[in-house]
């Protein structure tokens, strides 16, 4: 028996997607707010400090939690929709920026999973959204994400937002995957973070990745972005101001010319 909310599910679209969740009576589904689309006419709406995985929390158990929230990036509050009718409703949630939606099941993934920051979308109520410490100074300083990671912990369903292309990696145990720092999405409780240095002068100074892989050791699931919300921002902001960073100064300036910017 699941204890948490047993809740189905689907996803919608291939760039820009939505998550439609089907609630039986009284089930409900716990979101990030700002990531509410519609929802049925008997689905009931309530705003409430933390993830409410634990129903009898007092006033600062619910003050920490929503705290640990603030820490991985998210808001202080998040929404639960239940179903307060009698008969089967629907709510969906969309996706922040162009990417996809990750359906995670929790119980077949040892409980817990752990996930960058502002990665959590919605999930069935019961799941719990925490914090996960990075405990390698290393790895917290240049892994990409920080010394603080999101964490879902349950045995329910949890939807998790990438961007671009995401690509799911099963890593055999000592097998190593090297991936750019800012690519991580995802990984399971049983994978091992941890970062390496680039070598050679030439790769460091010209090659334009950083100084850093972000090392993911086996047994256990990885998940891949092709895109990440930072690289994609940079980008814009870079063509916003007129810059182009694969072109020198002056042709640079002569191909905004030529462009008409």
């Amino acid at each position: 028996m699941r204890r948490n909310h047993e809740i189905d599910y689907r996803i919608y679209g291939e760039e820009i997607q939505i998550v439609e969740i089907e609630l039986d009576p009284q089930e409900t589904a716990i979101a990030e707010s700002g990531s509410f689309m519609m929802m049925d006419q008997e689905i009931q709406m309530q705003t409430m400090f933390g993830d409410g995985s634990q129903s009898n929390q007092g006033l600062l158990g619910k003050l920490m939690s929503a705290g640990k929230r603030i820490l991985t990036g998210e808001s202080l509050f998040m929404t639960a929709f239940t179903n307060m009718g009698n008969g089967k409703q629907k709510v969906s949630f969309a996706a922040p920026y162009p990417g996809k939606i990750i359906p995670m099941d929790l119980a077949q993934m040892g409980g817990r999973v752990i996930c960058q920051k502002d990665a959590f979308l919605c999930a069935a109520k019961g799941v719990s959204i925490g914090i996960e410490w990075q405990r390698k100074l290393g790895t917290g300083i240049f892994g990409g994400e920080g010394f603080i990671m999101e964490k879902l912990e349950g045995d329910g369903m949890a939807f998790v937002h990438a961007g671009g292309m995401v690509i799911e990696k099963q890593l055999l145990p000592g097998q190593v995957l090297k991936i750019d720092t800012g690519c991580v999405v995802a990984y399971t409780s049983g994978v091992q973070f941890d970062v390496e240095f680039v070598r050679g002068i030439r790769n460091m100074v010209f090659g334009g990745e950083g100084l850093f892989f972000a090392t993911l050791r086996g047994p256990g699931k990885v998940w891949i972005q092709s895109l990440p919300i930072s690289r994609m921002a940079a980008r814009l902001v870079s063509y916003g101001t007129g810059k182009r960073k694969e072109e020198g100064s002056i042709l640079g300036g002569l191909g905004n010319l030529l462009d008409g910017d």
